[in-house]
């Protein structure tokens, strides 16, 4: 076995084992338990039981929990997303925009985090427009997935069946280093987290490595299948990467109408890509090279 298949035994495993109805189970289990156990944590720090300096850095309001427990959420998301790489790049790029749609939602969580209890009006008055605009992108990305993902096709990149399997390794591979970069930024965040206090920025950092792994995804993908619309739409897919990139550092409400704008670039790129009709020479040359558009 060469090192190739040996990544892909292995991100096969690390996927089955996640993605399996145990693995499923688990993420609920883990989600609901740092919920509870956040929200107990709160109301002991509150009552002032925990000794400084522990009591400094832990939060005095319940309402933290629930934008922490949504981050945890959406770690749990990105990984599913780096399994998603191996399937379809369209199946892909979609988990990207969900991951951007339940990150906008987190941003509605954390601006409510701001609120003292009981609420107030004079407190929530200049959040509420970041709120509303945020949950509104949310909303209008998770309605644009809908006709994407109506739209999802798949078919081979080959007629033959060992280039088939040798694209799949290969994106395999690209998948467990992203895997492998994901685990480092969660780390390299918690550090920092824990030794200045700095808030993280780890969905930023990862996006910009997916904007890489798009690229080089797409790269790869010319070596089975060189059509001109297929290098469009991996290269569309990569630019829709960095402007969901520049939504995640934007503020209320750019975040939310560059995420939305983002939606409707791939949706336009996909609704075109199936409708697009290539030349008859480059038909003529598909047939001769027994080759078909990639995913």
């Amino acid at each position: 076995m060469n090192i190739i298949q040996s990544f892909s035994s292995l991100l096969d495993k690390l996927e089955h084992s996640w993605e399996s109805a145990k693995g499923q189970a688990r993420t609920g289990t883990v989600l609901v338990s740092g919920f509870v156990i956040g929200v107990i944590i709160v109301e002991i720090n509150r009552q002032g039981w925990f000794p400084e300096p522990i009591r400094s850095s832990i939060p005095t309001k319940h309402l933290v929990v629930i934008a922490q427990i949504f981050t945890l959420l959406l770690f749990f998301e990105v990984v599913s997303l780096i399994f998603s790489f191996v399937h379809s790049v369209s199946i892909s790029m979609g988990k990207q925009i969900e991951v951007l749609s339940l990150v906008l939602l987190r941003d509605v969580f954390k601006e409510f985090s701001h609120f003292t209890e009981p609420l107030a009006w004079n407190q929530i008055k200049p959040f509420l427009f970041p709120m509303i605009s945020s949950a509104l992108g949310a909303l209008a990305i998770f309605v644009i997935l809908r006709f994407y993902y109506k739209l999802y096709h798949t078919q081979p990149i080959t007629k033959d069946e060992k280039d088939k399997q040798s694209f799949i390794d290969a994106k395999k591979v690209i998948a467990f280093f992203l895997f492998i970069s994901f685990v480092l930024i969660v780390l390299h965040d918690i550090w920092l987290y824990i030794s200045s206090g700095e808030p993280t920025k780890t969905f930023e950092t990862f996006y910009t490595v997916l904007v890489f792994s798009d690229i080089l995804i797409m790269l790869v993908s010319m070596r089975y299948g060189s059509s001109y619309r297929v290098a469009f739409r991996n290269s569309g897919f990569a630019v829709a990467t960095v402007f969901i990139r520049l939504a995640l550092i934007s503020p209320a409400p750019f975040n939310a109408l560059v995420g939305t704008g983002s939606a409707l670039f791939v949706l336009g790129v996909s609704l075109n890509y199936l409708y697009y009709k290539p030349s008859s020479y480059q038909l003529q040359k598909e047939q001769r090279l027994g080759r078909k558009t990639s995913d």
